[in-house]
């Protein structure tokens, strides 16, 4: 192989462009690794060592069998400083969903570049897109769109039993907020089932932080017998915060939900415990409803919650 194009791979970790090689060697330099077998084209003017890349014999996409860090530089690379990671793969790079081999690489390009998809690779064209803020971060060392907007994006594209607990989880790590969803789902008006993400986002934005939260939301603690809980209320108690999960203010009723693996630990059980004999102590009750209480007899619970509030009522 060519000395200077030798080199050219090594600074670009095996991966150029066609402009590349042209800016430090002739165009027949180019052809002859190729011809050599010693470059693959994985995209339009975009080249790869051939030791990156997998078992010829395969009948997978030439993108799709090299490493994917490699596939996603390979797919910027193509757009030409114009594209950003997005949909899937970018939900990706913000960690919350590893993308599996199968999936395509998904980029985002604005309007009018040109360029268009490729076996293993999905390009959208948006409107006014740019490679910058509001549009676009930089994470893990590549352009992506944001995180607010990427899971708006995804919704259609992923299981239905995924998609709820992936908005819930971004919130309740602090990676986005509600508000900022509410306002990625203003720019995506002809979503797939999209009031499906606009009833889940009215939910986190009421204070619901966990699956069976929206769900006891929704079906149990609803009524006009029933106040208006507080979700998610932040309690000091002496040098402590504590957030209840639904907190009854005039009663001074905190219900808590359970999820189906609370207390299988003891020390976790003990933690609950400690927690509510503290709330306690500044006159707060404490109700816990296990998950399968929740989930197979929600009028019971219901019934239960009423009294206990109705008892509270009537203290003097």
């Amino acid at each position: 192989m060519d000395v200077r194009l030798k080199s050219l791979l090594v600074r670009r970790g095996g991966l150029v462009t066609r402009r590349d090689v042209l800016g430090v060697a002739p165009s027949w330099t180019l052809q002859g690794a190729c011809r050599a077998g010693r470059l693959v084209r994985l995209l339009p003017e975009v080249y790869v060592d051939r030791s990156l890349v997998g078992d010829a014999r395969t009948e997978l996409p030439m993108l799709a069998r090299v490493e994917p860090e490699l596939a996603r530089r390979a797919a910027l690379a193509y757009g030409g400083g114009r594209a950003a990671l997005s949909r899937l793969t970018a939900l990706d790079v913000w960690g919350l969903r590893r993308q599996p081999p199968g999936e395509p690489v998904h980029l985002d390009l604005p309007v009018g570049s040109g360029l268009r998809d490729w076996p293993h690779l999905v390009v959208r064209r948006r409107p006014g897109f740019a490679v910058e803020p509001p549009h676009a971060v930089i994470r893990s060392g590549v352009p992506i769109t944001r995180l607010d907007r990427t899971l708006v994006d995804c919704w259609p594209l992923l299981p239905t039993v995924d998609r709820p607990g992936l908005l819930i989880r971004a919130v309740n790590e602090r990676l986005t907020t509600p508000q900022r969803l509410t306002a990625a789902l203003a720019e995506v008006p002809r979503l797939t089932d999209r009031a499906s993400v606009r009833r889940l986002v009215d939910r986190l934005l009421a204070g619901c932080r966990s699956p069976l939260e929206v769900w006891g939301h929704e079906h149990v603690f609803v009524g006009p017998d029933l106040p208006t809980f507080i979700r998610q209320a932040r309690m000091r108690v002496g040098a402590r915060t504590i957030y209840l999960d639904m907190y009854a203010e005039a009663e001074r009723v905190d219900i808590e939900l359970d999820g189906a693996t609370s207390h299988g630990d003891p020390t976790e059980r003990e933690i609950d415990l400690r927690r509510d004999a503290l709330l306690a102590t500044v006159g707060i009750l404490v109700v816990r409803f296990s998950h399968r209480r929740l989930l197979a007899d929600p009028a019971r619970v219901r019934e239960e919650t009423r009294a206990i509030l109705a008892s509270r009522r009537l203290r003097p």
